[in-house]
């Protein structure tokens, strides 16, 4: 009994053993430098001849990843001591992480003999990586600069953010970068978004401090591997001026869909196209009219290449002038841009002027849109049409205008007697200035009576004021020589919007000198020291640092518009207080 027993769970052994699946998936290690590539391995392996695997391994979702590369061996072998025929399939798949963090790799199926085997989910953590390009002979102030793109997969002509950052030990060092250069390269068009510098975040990767330096846009403009050249910026020091590049970055560009219509150029985004005559007189036949072609939208606006006007035997056109106003948005650049022509209707009659058809590739939608053809119809004058057109008040003005052009005496220009046209006489506007004139006189008539009661007021009256004291005169002196610096701030607030920095900082030193004498000191350190004994040893002291601010940002080779508000912020507070 004890036998038979032995011989039915051999028996079972070899049955659970024969038909088996073992299906796996595992990355070379857990954690990840932002740089490094994710290695996964995938291994199918049959017991048993009767197993047949019907699908190929259905990946999972990896569209966080640039896919670098894969490849594929089958072994099979006859495992002697049981003569299980064992089939084992290898897979392995090289991965670019696009993002850092932790990412999940979900599972991958295989359906062998109609049953379909997965294998467990699980996450990786790609950390952020920082390329340390250093100033060389500097290791412990190390500057790093490192530029980051989230979305490293997108579509021709199709924006992705990137985010320059500057890294050191020392935070000291951060506000020394300046001269920051965007990367240049005939492949990708660059635009900022911003150059404004965040909150230094003094706790970061390898204990080192950061900040963001700027955020700019980067449109790819062909198809497949595109290289992302590293930002520049410089390292300025009281000795030594050093130069910094940050890390590279490549972006895969998936090509435009297929089915793009005939019209289709490089338009990706969302666009809108209209046409208008922006000439207010009558369109004449052989004189010249301007019209105007409005591309709006969102996207690669000031990179596409704009519809034009279509030819056409009725109208003869000129190349346009474009004028733009785009700001960053969301996906892409957006605004309007508008391309002025100049066209000369050839014949009277009705004119269609028509732009070239135009069509865009939305990639929200992944779809081409094709807006067709926009159409301005006109109705052009002759030169005769228009004259039996004008009234007898028109007509006469413009005999009169031809007549001062042509006839100039020699006492008297008449070309500045030339009538404006005007469809109508305003009896409004005649009577208010009548009224404003009659008030005007009135107003110098009261001031004339008053002026004279006033003299003779003075005239009769004692002189009573007496020659005061020593203190009282020194005091009125002071309140001769007192300038009014609100007039300096408004002034200086002035010359800040409007980017004039150099005289910016000449009229700074006319304050300070103005200032100064007031309380009759001539140089900064005799006036600081005056401070000191009669205002207090902290208006001093904050008089210092203010000079010393002002000097750093008077030889700053990159003149920034929120230092300067926060300089002149301080310049109103403490030069308000001294002057009190």
């Amino acid at each position: 009994m004890q036998h038979k027993l032995i011989y039915i769970l051999l028996t079972l052994a070899s049955v659970i053993t024969y038909g088996q699946v073992n299906l796996s998936l595992d990355a070379d290690k857990a954690e990840y430098a932002g740089k490094d590539i994710v290695n996964l391995t995938i291994v199918l392996e049959l017991n048993g001849s009767d197993l047949v695997q019907q699908t190929g391994f259905q990946l999972p979702d990896l569209s966080k990843f640039n896919i670098i590369g894969s490849g594929s061996v089958t072994n099979t072998v006859i495992d002697p001591a049981t003569n299980t025929l064992i089939t084992q399939k290898i897979s392995r798949i090289a991965l670019e992480p696009k993002k850092k963090g932790k990412i999940k790799i979900g599972s991958v199926l295989v359906t062998v003999n109609n049953k379909i085997y997965k294998t467990e989910p699980f996450d990786v953590n790609v950390k952020e990586f920082v390329e340390k390009k250093s100033l060389a002979g500097n290791t412990s102030n190390d500057v790093y600069l490192n530029m980051e793109i989230e979305d490293r997969e997108v579509y021709q002509d199709q924006p992705t953010i990137a985010v320059l950052k500057v890294y050191s030990r020392n935070m000291d060092n951060l506000r020394k970068v300046k001269n920051i250069h965007l990367p240049q390269q005939d492949n990708i068009n660059v635009h900022p978004i911003n150059f404004n510098r965040s909150e230094i975040d003094p706790t970061n990767s390898g204990n080192m401090a950061s900040q963001i330096l700027a955020m700019f846009m980067v449109f790819p403009n062909e198809a497949g591997y595109v290289e992302v050249p590293g930002v520049s910026a410089s390292v300025n020091s009281h000795s030594s001026k050093n130069k910094i590049v940050s890390n590279k970055i490549k972006l895969n560009v998936k090509k435009l869909p297929e089915g793009a219509p005939d019209c289709f150029k490089n338009a990706v985004g969302n666009f809108n196209v209209s046409v208008y005559n922006a000439t207010k007189e009558k369109p004449e036949a052989k004189k010249p009219m301007n019209v105007v072609v409005k591309v709006s939208g969102e996207g690669n606006l000031p990179d596409m290449e704009l519809p034009k006007i279509a030819a056409s035997p009725d109208y003869e056109i000129f190349a346009p002038k474009i004028t733009s106003k785009v700001s960053p948005g969301t996906t892409g650049m957006k605004g309007v841009i508008l391309a002025s022509y100049v066209i000369i209707p050839k014949k009277s009659g009705a004119i269609s002027i028509k732009t070239e058809q135009f069509a865009f590739f939305n990639p929200e939608n992944k779809e081409y849109i094709d807006l067709g053809q926009e159409t301005l119809a006109l109705n052009a004058f002759s030169h005769e049409q228009v004259l039996e057109a004008r009234s007898t008040v028109e007509k006469v003005n413009e005999y009169t205008n031809n007549l001062l052009e042509t006839v100039n005496t020699p006492v008297l220009k008449t070309t500045s007697f030339k009538v404006k046209e005007k469809s109508k006489f305003h009896w409004n506007i005649l009577l208010t200035n009548i009224v404003i004139l009659l008030g005007l006189f009135i107003a110098y008539l009261l001031f004339k009576t008053w002026q004279k009661k006033r003299t003779l007021v003075r005239e009769t009256a004692p002189s009573k004021k007496s020659l005061g004291s020593v203190a009282e005169t020194e005091r009125e002196i002071k309140e001769l020589l007192k300038t009014d610096i609100n007039d300096y701030f408004s002034y200086l607030e002035n010359l800040k919007d409007n980017g004039e920095y150099e005289k910016f900082f000449e009229t700074l030193e006319e304050l300070d000198e103005e200032v100064r004498g007031q309380y009759f000191q001539g140089s900064v350190s005799e006036f600081k020291t005056f401070l000191e004994n009669h205002k207090g040893s902290s208006l001093a002291e904050d008089y210092g640092k203010l000079q010393q601010k002002i000097q750093i940002e008077k030889y700053s080779p990159v003149k920034s518009v929120e230092a300067l508000e926060e300089l002149l912020k301080t310049i109103v507070n403490l030069y308000s207080q001294i002057s009190k």
